[in-house]
């Protein structure tokens, strides 16, 4: 049985400086443009990096992880912006499934199917989904992400009671930040509950090397005009510390 090394990407430097200061004996390396930080965390062999943005950039960083540090499974963690009216910023969004949202190679195959894999799709393993709901439902059950972040901090952005929610993401080499987006990804994709630039690509990489991933993904917006409104503040002070309460839960289970 190989040994057990996660890896752990962030689509924001901030949530992967928190991630770091989790580390025990933490030794970086440079590869391709991207800092590798590798140590251990609650005695589990971790390497934590920056993926970058964009599908293109996430995929290289996740098979550098499969490839270079031979990571059995990799945590995503960063945020994304609501498509489902429900979701408000703060809450939490664990991937039940991912898709490429802009991936269309029509009429050779239908919309958003994957070339040569024939899914559209992306699953995340039951377990790990299971694993990550009972570790997030005490951040938010017993108040921790209060507790830890403030309530003055939290009130900032609207933010009282946050949820967690598990549901359907899609990715894509796209900002959102018009009304008009929303509405056609939800025509096309009416299970989809929030949109990112990240997760599928890297639930890809993940499926064809058969190693098991997890993304997690906070409410930082609500995909439209309203958008890039306080962003960098928000990660700042909101998204790079639930990164950081996250995986210190994900860890103790």
């Amino acid at each position: 049985m190989s040994e057990r090394i996660i890896g752990i990407m962030g689509a924001m430097p901030e949530e992967i400086d928190g991630a770091i200061s989790l580390l025990n004996n933490p030794q970086r390396a440079v590869i391709g443009m991207r800092s590798y930080t590798t140590g251990t965390i609650n005695g589990i062999k971790t390497v934590v990096v920056f993926s970058r943005w964009g599908k293109v950039a996430a995929s290289a960083t996740a098979a550098t992880l499969i490839h270079i540090y031979k990571i059995t499974e990799l945590i995503f963690t960063g945020v994304a912006g609501a498509i489902d009216p429900t979701l408000k910023i703060g809450d939490i969004v664990i991937a039940k499934r991912l898709i490429q949202h802009d991936l269309d190679a029509r009429p050779l195959m239908g919309r958003f199917e994957i070339p040569l894999l024939g899914i559209t799709y992306l699953e995340c393993n039951t377990q790990q989904l299971d694993n990550a709901r009972k570790a997030i439902t005490p951040l938010i059950v017993n108040n921790i992400l209060r507790d830890t972040i403030g309530e003055n901090v939290l009130s900032e952005f609207g933010i009282v009671n946050p949820n967690l929610h598990i549901g359907d993401i899609a990715s894509g080499d796209q900002f959102f930040s018009s009304e008009l987006q929303k509405q056609q990804l939800n025509e096309a994709l009416p299970t989809v509950v929030c949109v990112e630039m990240e997760g599928a690509a890297v639930a890809q990489v993940c499926y064809e090397h058969k190693i098991p991933f997890t993304v997690i993904r906070t409410i930082s917006d609500t995909a439209d005009e309203k958008s890039h409104i306080d962003f960098p503040i928000f990660i700042e002070k909101i998204s790079s510390r639930y990164s950081v309460a996250i995986i210190e839960q994900l860890y103790q289970n």
